[in-house]
């Protein structure tokens, strides 16, 4: 994204020797102040340009310790350059930067991409149509494709690769994504960011628990069977589950119960990858038999929503006598606390020939007044009354591009 800029920059006719891009990770600058880089580049261009006007570009700026402070005393010497500065451990910059930086800094996280980015990047919109859909007895804009099946198989392959514009767009990364992606994501942030900025002594520890939640996206966990399977100890694993969220590594789904009243005591959560391509970095890809699938489209669906800010998803899961049940994501309403919309997310067709399987749900949209609730499937697109319940059944791609769209237009 850096790299695009300057390249804009310089088509919009701004002189590249007003252009200055530091790696603040380049051994030879260790421990120089960002002022001093400043100066030096300045003092290597052929013709030294004005103070005014410059653009300045610092990347992996978590390694110089109190940057933010470095970066408000530039920002309020040079008031004609503009800076920006990059890191992949963004939670920790953004808490920074929130404390130094009021008013002068302007945070902006740069996740994953959704499906609806992947299918733009790739020039796919062509199988992408307009499609209306009845949910909650009011009219939405939706999608359908020209091919299911087509549109399946690029799901897929966003689900394997589909995270990084990088691996999109490279056949010789696609041949062995797992090099990629481990080398410069999941080493660099495991084995250096984060040991970095949280004084992590233990990096195989991390990385032995990230492996266990990665096969694992999707599933529920608890504290008490996290330790026993890892041999890590409890309190250290909230402050790693603490680490990997700051990383946008993972994110921890709290449950409700049937009346979607949440857990006073935190004994059991889900926990998804932000990306499922994370996931085919680590062990291999996926194939549409495969059975870890299911659990990878839930994570890509999961992928789609946890990018907005303002939102609270829960999942549901109860034991209570006879009566257990879940259901896959709620939305609860900021306001009063009760469900506003509630989701089960299924790599299937069977649910669309027989709705009334779906005993959970429907039994969770009873006790909950919801009228109507999202199923999605494989292939299915259409409607099912219920007695008083609608299921409006959504395949997964196009409820993956549905939600990206949604959330890039929330963004705007």
């Amino acid at each position: 994204m850096i790299y695009h800029t300057i390249e804009c920059l310089i088509k919009d006719g701004i002189n590249p020797q007003s252009i200055i891009y530091l790696s603040i990770d380049t051994p030879i600058y260790n421990g120089m102040s960002l002022e001093m880089l400043l100066n030096i580049a300045k003092k290597s261009l052929a013709q030294l340009p004005t103070d005014e006007g410059f653009y300045v570009f610092y990347d992996e700026v978590q390694y110089l310790k109190d940057w933010e402070l470095h970066l408000k005393s530039l920002v309020d010497t040079y008031r004609s350059t503009r800076f920006v500065v990059s890191g992949s451990a963004a939670a920790a910059l953004k808490m920074k930067s929130d404390e130094s930086g009021a008013g002068r800094f302007h945070d902006f996280a740069l996740p994953p991409l959704t499906f609806n980015e992947y299918i733009h990047l790739q020039n796919l919109g062509r199988l992408i149509i307009p499609k209306k859909i009845v949910w909650n007895q009011q009219e939405f804009d939706a999608f359908d494709t020209i091919d299911m099946t087509q549109l399946n198989e690029h799901f897929i392959r966003y689900i394997n690769y589909g995270g990084y514009p990088e691996v999109v767009f490279s056949k010789e990364i696609q041949q062995d994504p797992g090099r990629y992606m481990r080398r410069d994501i999941v080493d660099k942030v495991m084995l250096k960011d984060l040991p970095g900025l949280y004084g992590i002594n233990d990096t195989q520890e991390l990385y032995r628990l990230f492996i266990h939640i990665a096969y694992r996206s999707g599933c529920e966990f608890s504290y008490d069977e996290m330790s026993q399977e890892s041999g890590i100890r409890k309190d250290v694993i909230r402050k790693y589950l603490t680490y990997l969220e700051s990383a946008f590594l993972i994110k921890v789904i709290h449950r409700i119960d049937a009346n979607a009243k949440r857990m006073q005591r935190i004994t059991q959560f889900k926990i998804y990858l932000t990306n499922p391509s994370l996931r085919c970095a680590l062990f291999s890809p996926l194939t549409e038999s495969d059975k870890s699938l299911g659990s990878m489209v839930e994570t890509a669906l999961y992928a789609q929503r946890i990018q907005r800010d303002d939102e609270e998803v829960y999942y549901a899961n109860w034991k209570m006598g006879r009566d257990n049940g879940e259901v896959d994501m709620v939305g609860l309403d900021r306001r009063n606390q009760k469900p506003a919309w509630a989701v089960e997310m299924k790599w299937s067709d069977r649910y669309y020939e027989a709705p009334g399987e779906l005993k959970s749900l429907l039994s969770f949209m009873e006790k909950n007044q919801l009228r109507s609730a999202i199923v999605s499937s494989r292939t299915r697109f259409g409607a099912k009354e219920l007695e008083s319940l609608n299921l409006v059944f959504i395949p997964s791609a196009l409820y993956a591009y549905l939600l990206g769209h949604n959330t890039i237009e929330q963004r705007r």
